[in-house]
Order: structure tokens, then C-alpha cells, then sequence
């Protein structure tokens, strides 16, 4: 592939391709470095109604500066096709990464997951909706960091024609919150259920829903309830257990509000846990003695020093007998 993107971007690899949008690995000649592009697909470029709503979005995400965001460098329409320019991330989707490895580790998991709700709440602080969250968007570098990406896309996508979505278009339904799956607006509490879906599917392998259409997936999202974490995975506390299903719920006010909320919930989480364990290692308990039964006393276990100290006691209080007798007889 010899591709130039507005005169600046050389086009090298394909690295992924979806319903609305393909990404390439690219290089941006001006500053020399290595870069992603995405473009999307002509028939969501055309509408100019469509090329605001992205530009709008797209310049509020590049606004976005943090360590678990996807950073977005550019944007702009060349030749038909709206692109949008982002740091390269040299790893894996977490998608990819269930999919091979299966559940997480409880801990390893929320590793992972606290860099999502750290991501997830900074946009939220800044007044950004990413409403597409899912383990697709999410990706994992060598070194354990998870960065969110394709913020902003999918609120612009909601500008296109009801008619003309699909499901190409918006994305995977298995992550929907309930108000989207019923068309209503989303809020940041809807980016938070996605996240709990993540995390779900993180620590039991699997979908909290699963469905062979959309439309059967959102009427799950409305009013199903999912497995109970714990039947599929024993290693999920309680406590863990009773988060994620908040997380799940179908109201919007009965979840957190944000995803910093969530994080803050499970950093406590974790933090209680670790002082469990350590309180249980330092507990060091009575070693049981089978068949022992308390000692009975016997005429053996007289201690020698006390008849000794005894004795001699006796013998002081005889030698003062003659001093006591020659007073007597002197007084009389």
C-alpha cells in the first residue's frame, strides 16, 4: 500500500477493520513518527450534516490529555473520506485477549479495569459521553496499559439518519445500556453499565447477555437478569459480586454516577481485601493436640525447692529455741 493522506500521512498496513471505519498503520512524514489513522467509511463522509457533528466531536476529544486515552493528533476530510489522526498503540484489544486467555484473574482484572474508570472519569470530568465503551475500544500495550479509544465516533454516528443505522454503525449491542438499547440519550451513568458489562466479561469469560439479534439483545438490556457472577467464576467476593450487579442495574440512578465513582468503590474494594489477607497471615492460631487431657497431680510431682526452703525455715526457728528459754529463766 502507497497511500498519502492530506499530502502528510503515508499510509503503510491495514491493522484493523470494522463496520464504519478501517485503521491503518501509518506515518506522519512532517513530524516523522509513527501514528494510526482511521477513516471512515464514504457513505457516513458524505452527509454534511454528519462532517459537523464529527468535526465537533473529534475536536473535543483532542482536548482529552491522559494516560489511558488514545491521544488524537488530527482530523480532517480528504478526498470524501473524514480521518481521524491517533498515537499508535503497539499491542492488543482486550477483546482479543478474552477471547484467548478466557476470565481474568479477580485481581488482575481489576488491575486493568481501574485504568478503564481512571480513562472513563477524566472524560467524564471534561463532560465527554463516549457511548460505545466496550472491550474492543480498549488497548492493552506490553507493559499492562489499557488506553480507551474512538471517543467522540459514536456520538457523532448518532447524527446519521435512524434509518440508515445499523448495526455496523453503532457498534456491538451486547454492551449497551438499557436507555440506549431504548433510544434514549445516554449520560455518563450509560458509559458505566458498558464498563460493569467489561468487567463482567473480564472476570467470567463471557457476555452477561447473549442473543442472536439486536433487537433481542436490547429487550435483555431493558429487563433480563444476568447470571450471578459468582455461579461462573467462585473467586468473586461477595462484595465484588454485589458492585457488578449495581453496576448492571437497569436504572441509571440506581448505578454509580461516573466511572470515577466505580474506580474509587473498587480501589476500596481492593484496599479492604489486601487488609483481610494480612490480618489472616498474621493470625497465627492454637495448634490442637489430639487425645490431650490435662495432667493429674501425684506425690512425684512435688517440687524439691519447697521442701528444702521448707526444712530450713524449720531448723532456723529451732536453733532460737535455747536464746528463747535462757530469756525465760533470766526474767524469772
Amino acid at each position: 500500500m502507497n497511500q498519502l493522506l492530506n499530502k502528510r500521512y503515508q499510509l503503510e498496513k491495514p491493522l484493523g477493520r470494522g463496520g464504519m471505519a478501517v485503521v491503518y498503520k501509518a506515518r506522519d512524514l512532517m513530524l516523522e513518527r509513527t501514528i494510526a489513522v482511521k477513516i471512515l467509511r464514504e457513505n457516513f463522509s458524505r452527509s454534511p450534516a454528519f462532517q459537523e457533528r464529527f468535526r465537533q466531536e473529534a475536536k473535543a476529544a483532542a482536548n482529552l490529555s491522559h494516560p489511558n486515552i488514545v491521544t488524537i493528533h488530527d482530523f480532517g476530510l480528504d478526498e470524501g473520506r473524514l480521518f481521524i489522526i491517533m498515537e499508535y498503540i503497539d499491542g492488543q484489544d482486550l477483546k482479543q485477549i478474552i477471547k484467548k486467555s478466557g476470565k481474568f484473574p479477580v485481581q488482575e482484572a481489576i488491575r486493568l479495569f481501574l485504568q478503564a474508570c481512571a480513562g472513563m472519569g477524566y472524560a467524564h470530568r471534561a463532560g465527554l459521553i463516549h457511548c460505545d465503551v466496550k472491550p474492543h475500544n480498549m488497548l492493552i500495550t506490553a507493559n499492562n496499559r489499557l488506553k480507551i479509544t474512538d471517543f467522540g465516533i459514536a456520538r457523532a454516528l448518532a447524527s446519521v439518519n435512524p434509518n440508515e443505522r445499523t448495526t455496523a454503525v453503532w457498534g456491538s449491542p451486547a454492551y449497551f445500556s438499557p436507555e440506549q438499547a431504548a433510544g434514549e440519550a445516554p449520560s455518563p451513568a450509560s458509559d458505566v453499565y458498558s464498563l460493569g458489562v467489561v468487567l463482567y466479561e473480564m472476570l467470567t469469560g463471557q457476555l452477561p447477555f447473549v442473543a442472536p439479534s439486536a433487537l433481542e439483545l436490547a429487550r435483555m438490556h431493558r429487563f433480563s437478569t444476568p447470571i450471578p457472577p459468582r455461579e461462573l467464576n467462585p473467586a468473586i467476593s461477595p462484595t465484588l459480586e454485589k458492585i457488578i450487579l449495581k453496576v448492571l442495574s437497569k436504572e441509571p440512578a440506581a448505578r454509580y454516577r461516573t466511572a470515577d465513582q466505580l474506580g474509587r468503590i473498587l480501589i476500596n474494594f481492593t484496599q479492604t481485601t489486601k487488609r483481610t489477607e494480612m490480618t489472616e497471615q498474621l493470625t497465627i492460631p492454637p495448634i490442637p493436640i489430639p487425645n490431650a487431657r490435662a495432667p493429674k497431680a501425684t506425690r512425684n510431682d512435688i517440687e524439691w525447692n519447697t521442701v528444702f526452703l521448707g526444712l530450713l525455715a524449720l531448723a532456723a526457728v529451732g536453733g532460737l529455741l535455747p536464746f528463747w528459754l535462757w530469756v525465760y529463766y533470766s526474767l524469772q
